[in-house]
């Protein structure tokens, strides 16, 4: 019944499966590359600098090195949240066109400031609650920088 009608030859059939399985593979290998991609994309802020002015705040450089943004969202002292009622942002003075400086938009004065990958700021706080704007002379402070995603970036700061 079948005997006269001829289908395609094993090995005809073996390539068109191999061929197949070669383009599923490179498809998953697309997919599996960007989906890598997505979730290896990380925050990290750091404090290149901490220096005390001398008019009573603190100057912190600090630049995003890492591969997402980061929205600095709180200051902490000594552990104790400052807030950014009494934070200033400013762009670095190495970044003074309009591409790289943070917008006004991103970094309010008193709001949340958000960095961009390879972005850096220079933030300026006045002293904690309770002392005025002075901090005391001869004591370390830890002034730390805390994101909206819950990390904390720390730097030790002598006040002469």
């Amino acid at each position: 019944m079948y005997g006269s009608r001829s289908g395609i030859s094993p090995v005809m059939a073996t390539v068109i499966l191999v061929a197949i399985a070669i383009v599923i593979a490179i498809a998953v290998a697309f997919w599996a590359t960007g989906l890598v991609g997505i979730f290896t994309r990380f925050e990290k802020i750091e404090i290149i600098a901490a220096i005390p002015d001398g008019t009573g705040h603190i100057e912190l450089k600090v630049k995003n090195t890492g591969s997402s943004s980061a929205t600095i969202d709180d200051i902490y002292v000594n552990g104790v949240p400052l807030g950014l009622d009494g934070v200033t942002f400013t762009g670095d003075g190495s970044k003074l066109d309009a591409a790289n400086a943070p917008s006004q938009d991103a970094c309010p004065n008193s709001g949340p400031c958000t960095l961009q990958p390879g972005e850096d700021i220079v933030i300026d706080v006045e002293g904690p609650e309770g002392t005025g704007t002075d901090w005391t002379p001869g004591v370390t402070y830890e002034v730390a920088v805390h994101t909206a995603s819950g990390k904390t970036y720390p730097a030790a700061v002598l006040i002469p």
